[in-house]
């Protein structure tokens, strides 16, 4: 891992990045250069185009690539007159493992970095007042955060499962709680999940933004893979989100509709804790098909089946929105930018971004 600090204005900031590498027989390691171009040439289309790009020497690169070769005994990168070069299924592994470790350790780096900040911060006396946001990991909360930070406020981010940051948000451990809710048929039966930690009377929440759930599946959907029903078929794998996710919550929800017993799905309990991994891991070949939000699934080239449309809210009590801080984050939501942001991501809309309603008139009829 990389680790790294820096002064801001007024307090430090932490920045935590994973970089991995593999060693041959002799124990002497891949270059982490040598993964990155591999990367450029999956993302580019060629050796020739990822060096243009990065501005790479052409023969420095093809030095990295035989030493690589050399160093694993197999090739990595393959030439064919006319069409340029192109990754081996070596090469081709190589490069979803980073994006696999990326996708999987990002949300937990950034969640301990910001942690270590807050640490450093009081030992320092430069922390004054500190946002804590305990939030289920999603694209438009994570613009937020990055805007928040950038505009000079001190944020505590930690991406946990919708249930655990509703919990921690009536437990008194942060201010702002990020989950979301299906919206259509099963919107009551969540409702009714979370209400305990509901409050009717003191709840407030935000509107984010609503976004699409579906299946990620390969390119061109070679399984016919259509609906939760299909992966009961014993030939389908499939990779799963952690147990207090939303998004497995939905798939319960889901299976129950169907008649589908989680024991009948190969891969059930294989879970991972973000969208990203879920789609960096059915991109890999390592699964056929995983339940999420579309951005990743189109970053990654999958196909996706839209199941069902949310909305993501920031819940918190009404004492705390006249807050500086929470004033911030509505001037945020609010702006004309950040909608632009949100509606740029696939499957998401900015629409009702930074309402601010009570639980009775978020689901009228509901509570």
């Amino acid at each position: 891992m990389l680790f790294s600090t820096y002064e801001s204005d007024n307090m430090p900031k932490v920045s935590i990045k994973p970089q991995w590498t593999i060693s041959d027989l002799t124990g002497h390691s891949l270059s982490p250069r040598l993964l990155q171009l591999l990367q450029e040439v999956q993302a580019h289309g060629s050796l020739s185009a990822a060096c243009k790009l990065s501005g790479a020497s052409y023969r420095h690169a093809w030095s990295l690539i035989r030493q690589g070769e050399t160093q694993l005994g197999q090739a990595l990168l393959t030439m064919e007159r006319g069409k340029g070069s192109s990754l081996t299924p070596l090469g081709e592994r190589l490069v979803w493992a980073g994006h696999r470790i990326s996708a999987r350790l990002s949300p937990m780096l950034e969640t301990l970095a910001s942690e270590l900040e807050m640490e450093l911060g009081k030992v320092m006396n430069a922390q004054q007042s500190v946002l804590r946001v305990h939030a289920s990991h999603g694209f438009a909360v994570e613009k937020l955060i990055e805007a928040l930070v950038h505009q000079g406020s001190s944020v505590e981010r930690k991406y946990v499962g919708s249930q655990e940051s509703v919990v921690d948000l009536q437990e008194g451990r942060s201010e702002l709680a990020g989950f979301h809710v299906p919206q259509g048929e099963f919107e009551t039966r969540a409702l009714a999940h979370y209400a305990q930690w509901l409050d009717p009377e003191h709840s407030r929440l935000i509107h984010v933004a609503t976004r699409r759930q579906g299946l990620m599946v390969a390119a061109g959907n070679p399984l016919k893979i259509y609906g939760v029903a299909d992966l009961a078929r014993p030939a389908v794998r499939f990779v799963n989100r952690q147990p207090s996710s939303g998004t497995r919550f939905l798939l319960e929800c889901f299976l129950g509709k169907a008649g589908v017993a989680q024991a009948q799905i190969n891969g059930y309990n294989h879970s991972e804790f973000t969208h990203a991994a879920v789609a960096a891991y059915v991109a890999s070949g390592m699964a056929d098909a995983g339940l999420g939000v579309e951005t990743p699934s189109r970053r990654f080239g999958l196909e996706f089946v839209p199941l069902a449309s949310e909305r993501y809210f920031l819940l918190c009590h009404q004492d705390s929105l006249a807050s500086p801080a929470l004033q911030a984050v509505l001037g945020i939501l609010r702006s004309p930018a950040f909608h632009a942001e949100v509606d740029a991501l696939p499957g998401y809309s900015a629409a009702d971004c930074g309402l601010v309603q009570t639980l009775a008139q978020a689901f009228p009829g509901c509570v």
